[in-house]
C-alpha cells in the first residue's frame, strides 16, 4: 500500500477519491481524502524516465530540461500566431523522440534541427527567429542565405487557396 502524507496534518493515512489520467495521458492524477483530518489533496503519478543528457556544442553535459526547451520555442513565437498548445506540441515531440531513441545522450545539434524542422511548418518568422539564435547567425548574408533556402523552399511547395485545398 502507498501511503502519501497529507500536506495539512502529515498524517499517512489516506484514501484515493477519484483517480483518472490527465489531459495529455503523461501521468494520473489522484484526489486523496486524509483519513485522520478529512481534508483533500492531489497527487499525480508519472512513470519515471531515465535520466537523458544534453551534449552541447563545447562537449558538456546538462541534463534535458523540457522548460528550457520551451522557454526557446516560446521567445521564437513572441507576438506570433502559434497557441500555446502549438508550443507544447512542439516540446512533446522533441521530448518524446528524444526518450524514443533509448539513448542516454542527445546533442543540441539533435534538438535544434527537429524545433526548426516544427517551426518551418508552423510559422516562418519563429523559424527564422530560432534558427537565427540557433545556427548563431554572425552576418547579413548568412541571414539572407536562409532567408534565400526558406522562400525556396515555400516556392517547392504547393499553394493552397482560402480554403485550404492546393
Amino acid at each position: 500500500m502507498i501511503h502519501m502524507k497529507c500536506q495539512f496534518c502529515n498524517s499517512e493515512d489516506s484514501r484515493v477519491v477519484d483517480s483518472r489520467p490527465t489531459d495529455d495521458g503523461a501521468s494520473i492524477r489522484r484526489r486523496r481524502e486524509c483519513i485522520a483530518c478529512g481534508r483533500r489533496f492531489t497527487t499525480y503519478e508519472k512513470v519515471e524516465t531515465v535520466q537523458l543528457l544534453v551534449i552541447k556544442k563545447d562537449n558538456t553535459r546538462e541534463a534535458f530540461d523540457t522548460a528550457k526547451l520551451r522557454s526557446g520555442i516560446i521567445h521564437a513565437c513572441h507576438k506570433r500566431p502559434v497557441t500555446a498548445k502549438d508550443i507544447d506540441a512542439v516540446v512533446q515531440s522533441v521530448e518524446q523522440f528524444a526518450y524514443n531513441s533509448m539513448q542516454q545522450e542527445i546533442t543540441t545539434h539533435q534538438i535544434g534541427e527537429m524545433v526548426m524542422e516544427a517551426l518551418k511548418k508552423l510559422d516562418e518568422v519563429a523559424y527564422i527567429r530560432f534558427a537565427s539564435v540557433y545556427r548563431q547567425f554572425t552576418d547579413i548574408p548568412t541571414f539572407m542565405h536562409e532567408l534565400t533556402r526558406l522562400m525556396n523552399d515555400a516556392n517547392a511547395r504547393p499553394r493552397e487557396d482560402a480554403k485550404g485545398t492546393p
